[in-house]
Order: structure tokens, then sequence, then C-alpha cells
């Protein structure tokens, strides 16, 4: 039973149509999904991808009317983007400068060359070159040109005061495997890196401890919780029997529509989610029109012109 990789990472925006702007047009990545929080449908649940929607590439965001994130301990504190190439790297560098904003250099971390930035609201990410490992499905409409855009996401940044209770979730419960520690500038201490399914960037977990950091306090601009990839429901449910069989308290199985999950926190209080692959953004809408229209699952349709109602138009 494998885990194989980032599922998706959902993040904090106060600003729904500046944050749009920035990652549909300045990133270029395709909205995919356009809903709701379905346990708050006060909020939009914005769901940005590849061109094909494909798992592993979703980057997500509530639209909550929060404060700036306190920056801290037992967080998700860096979010990577993978992308292909020294060139690719460059290319980034000079959009993003162009920009403005707080965009760092191209940096060789990890054996890896990584380009780190921020959006608007201070979200930390970075540009990791996978080296063009694997398939990548281009945005046709994207401002950005196909070799250049985002292939999806990895490695994910967490950080913690007890490296090792939270290590102790990743390999015993989460059958993840510890591959190596490095250090990157700037870091305090080393950074440890835990695998999951055939490792690379799109299976990773980078790991920093800071015992002495004050906690951080979630907000517009940091992370919610990230999600790891289960291929099918048989192995979801066997997830959900391993949890409840080790005593670990969890969100018990929900339906998504798009995908099932099962939620759950590491001991340093990271949320933690577990999806399946399936069944997909197309599930309610055609592949070549995603995320034009709100879209909502059977479950909430009844209430459309309630929800629409109370929704602040994206422009």
């Amino acid at each position: 039973m494998q885990l194989t990789g980032i599922h998706h990472l959902t993040a904090i925006s106060a600003k729904p149509r500046e944050n749009l702007a920035f990652y549909t047009g300045l990133l270029g990545m395709r909205l995919v999904k356009k809903t709701v929080n379905q346990d708050d449908v006060s909020a939009y649940h914005l769901f940005y991808a590849d061109g094909k929607a494909n798992p592993g590439s979703d980057l997500t965001f509530f639209d909550f009317p929060a404060a700036p994130e306190r920056r801290g301990a037992n967080s998700i504190s860096r979010t990577g983007l993978r992308v292909a190439g020294e060139k690719s790297l460059g290319y980034w560098r000079d959009r993003l400068k162009q920009a403005g904003g707080h965009t760092g250099d191209v940096t060789e971390v990890d054996g890896r060359l990584t380009l780190p930035f921020e959006d608007g609201e201070g979200q930390r990410l970075v540009l990791v070159d996978d080296g063009g490992a694997g398939s990548a499905s281009p945005w046709e409409r994207s401002a950005v040109p196909a070799e250049h855009q985002i292939r999806g996401l990895g490695p994910i940044v967490l950080n913690v005061h007890d490296l090792a209770r939270t290590e102790r979730v990743l390999t015993d419960v989460m059958n993840m495997r510890r591959e190596r520690d490095y250090a990157a500038p700037n870091a305090p201490g080393r950074i440890h890196v835990f695998a999951m399914g055939e490792g690379g960037p799109a299976a990773e977990l980078h790991v920093i401890e800071q015992k002495d950091l004050h906690e951080a306090r979630q907000g517009a601009g940091g992370v919610h919780h990230v999600a790891f990839r289960t291929p099918d429901e048989t192995q979801y449910h066997q997830w959900t029997e391993r949890l409840n069989q080790l005593g670990i308290r969890n969100s018990g199985e929900i339906d998504r529509f798009y995908f099932r999950s099962l939620y759950f926190r590491e001991p340093n209080g990271i949320l933690f989610e577990i999806a399946t692959d399936g069944p997909g953004f197309a599930t309610d809408e055609p592949m070549a029109t995603l995320g034009e229209k709100l879209a909502l699952p059977p479950f909430l349709e009844p209430r459309r012109a309630q929800i629409e109602a109370g929704l602040k138009p994206l422009g």
C-alpha cells in the first residue's frame, strides 16, 4: 500500500480576484474548477492545474477573508512547482522579476535548480527543475509557452517543532521512506527528505525541524493542507482502516465528488489529506470548458441560487 505522490495543495487567499489573475495570468496555470468550499459555501474553492487537470498538478485556494498568515513552525512553509530545465527557470526569472513582487535567484538546492518567489499575498512558492521527467499536459490557451509551463506540484516543505514525531507518522503510518538530508541557503539546519512511491520531486516532503520557533498562525498567504495521492478506492478504504486500527483520529471517508478524501493531523498539527486520483474534474464538465462556470457537486446543486447570491464576482 503506497501513496504515489502529491495530489494537491490547498492554500488561503483573501483576495480571490488578484489570486485568479496571478495564477492564470502570470503563472499561466489553467483554472480547472471554480467551485465552493463544501464546508463553507460562502467561499470559493479555486483549482489551478495543468491542461488536463491531472492529479498531482492541482494548486487550490480557499477564498477566506482572513488576516495574513503569521509564519512559524508546524506549518507548510513552501510549495514546489515543477518546470523542465534551466532555460525554463531563466524564462521564469525574467517573467517574475518584470512583474515585480518578491523573486529570488536561480540557485541549486538539493542537486536541483530552483527559483523561489512569492505571490501578492506572500504565498511562498519555488520553481523546481524536475529534469523533464514523466509526461506533461500543457494548456494551449496559457500565456506561457508550452515548454516553460508549470508541470505539477512538489516538493512540499514543512517546518515542525519535533521531527521525530512527524517522521514516525511519515514512515511507520504512511509508508514513506527517509531518503537523504541536505543543507540549503538560509535554512536553519539540515532539511530531511521523505519520499513516497517512485520518489522524485513530485513525490517528496522536505521537513525542517525548528524547536524554538514560534508556532505559525494560519491565514491569507499561508497553506491550509497538503493532500497525497492514492490511485483507487480500494487503497483509499485500506488507508481508512489503517488509520482507525492505529488509533489515529481522522475525518472518516468524505466524498468530494471530484475525488474521495480522508483527513488527519500529523503530531505537530499539520493537516494531511489522502485523496483518490479519480473520478476527476471532467466528471461534471467537458474537459474543453473546465472552470468556465461555477461547478457544484450534486448535493449542493439544489442550493445553487442561494450559493451564487452569496459569492462575489471574480471578474
